[in-house]
């Protein structure tokens, strides 16, 4: 009678602190749940490398090219943000939740190769022994300013430059345009340099960003630009999320009418695996897309298709008149492999995907990935122990489906 009451108390602690659970996490995990470019609206764009003569496009080049543009748009102040290669020579930026893509766009594209020439068009310094550029504020009304700070190698460079071309003209080029050509008063060793050339705020702010993120290896092409509004994200989220609660009533009802008191364990459960998905998605820093949504679905299947896999075996351990805890423990037993070796085969394909691929794919297969470890451990784990516990004070084997 001790063991009886002690396990209801233990089951009905279980039901109120997940309820808890899920009511008092619902909305710091929708706050702090990273939305995907589908959902939240942003910038999408595909940019191709263009290949000069007696430069062959490698995937080195892409991937350079990938860690470059990955450094503007963090400049930026976006999220992760998605870029990755498409083909040979493509990449594709995708930017959730920027406030002007037109900005965005424009940072993204340019190639930003930052030089210093002598007046004959000898190239002096570079950007690549650049160290930081920050953008300064004008003063007199002669507009925004660029400060460069060259790194050791690059100061000694640019010392020795303007001392040879004392009473010289140096010109400061960024993709072959002279943005402004000063005359070199005296030696600057220092390692520090100016550019001005009447800039607005915004414009010398988006130039720092292009030169502190470093030059692209190559120049781009934008092959399509498509820009996604928030509303239309809204609304993609709101019928997908309705969709999948739908989806997890109608199961929870199956589960419940057909199961009995099993179907409520596993509604228990399930509300302790949704907390447990998307928690882990937002301390891992995986945005939430419309591909991640099926795959959470997905996943959502799996789980209740390994609650179906060991209730059977309950009811068959119970039709063969074992006692009612004999038959869970049984169930479980003879499940396991069942369900460990169907969830590790999907795993398996799920991490393929995600090695090989990118973009929709890739948040796909990472939702289900999570989704199938934690069906996994709320199934074999808690589940189990929730069984166990039940059949101390609910001895009515009806109640369990037979």
């Amino acid at each position: 009678m001790v063991r009886q009451n002690s396990s209801m108390a233990i089951v009905a602690a279980i039901v109120v602190a997940i309820i808890g659970l899920v009511y008092f996490t619902y909305r710091p995990i929708m706050n702090n749940l990273q939305l995907g470019l589908d959902l939240k609206g942003g910038l999408h764009v595909v940019l191709q490398a263009q290949e000069k003569e007696g430069e062959e496009i490698t995937q080195d080049t892409i991937q350079k090219s990938i860690g470059v543009l990955r450094n503007r748009v963090d400049n930026l102040g976006v999220k992760e943000p998605s870029i990755y290669p498409q083909g040979k020579d493509r990449i594709v930026v995708e930017i959730a939740g920027v406030d002007d893509p037109e900005q965005a766009v424009d940072i993204i594209k340019n190639t930003a190769q930052l030089e210093f020439q002598d007046e004959e068009g000898n190239v002096l310094v570079t950007g690549k022994d650049l160290k930081d550029a920050q953008a300064s504020p004008g003063t007199g009304g002669q507009g925004a300013t660029v400060d460069l700070e060259f790194n050791d190698a690059g100061a000694k460079l640019f010392a020795e430059a303007t001392a040879k071309n004392v009473g010289r003209r140096i010109a400061i080029v960024i993709d072959e345009e002279v943005i402004s050509a000063p005359t070199v008063n005296e030696p600057i060793p220092n390692g520090r340099a100016q550019i001005s050339g009447g800039f607005t705020a915004e414009e010398a702010q988006n130039l720092a960003v292009l030169l502190r993120s470093g030059a692209l290896p190559v120049s781009f092409n934008i092959m399509e630009k498509r820009t996604i509004g928030p509303t239309l994200g809204a609304d993609s989220l709101d019928l997908s999320v309705k969709a999948a609660i739908v989806g997890l009533i109608a199961i929870l009802i199956f589960m419940i009418g057909y199961y009995l008191l099993p179907g409520a364990v596993a509604a228990i459960s399930m509300a302790l695996y949704t907390v447990l998905v998307l928690g882990t998605m937002i301390m891992l820093g995986t945005s939430l897309t419309l591909p991640g949504i099926a795959g959470f679905v997905l996943s959502i299947g799996m789980a209740v298709d390994a609650n179906i896999i060991i209730y059977e075996h309950i009811k068959e351990e119970l039709r063969l008149g074992k006692t009612l805890k004999a038959s869970i423990q049984s169930g479980f037993a003879r499940a396991f492999w069942t369900i460990f070796d169907a969830q590790l085969t999907t795993l398996i394909a799920a991490l393929v995907l995600i090695w090989f691929g990118s973009g929709p794919i890739k948040g796909f297969a990472v939702t289900l990935s999570i989704g199938i470890i934690a069906s996994l451990v709320v199934a074999l784990g808690f589940t189990r122990y929730v069984m166990v516990l039940c059949a101390d004070f609910v001895k009515n084997t009806k109640l369990y489906g037979v």
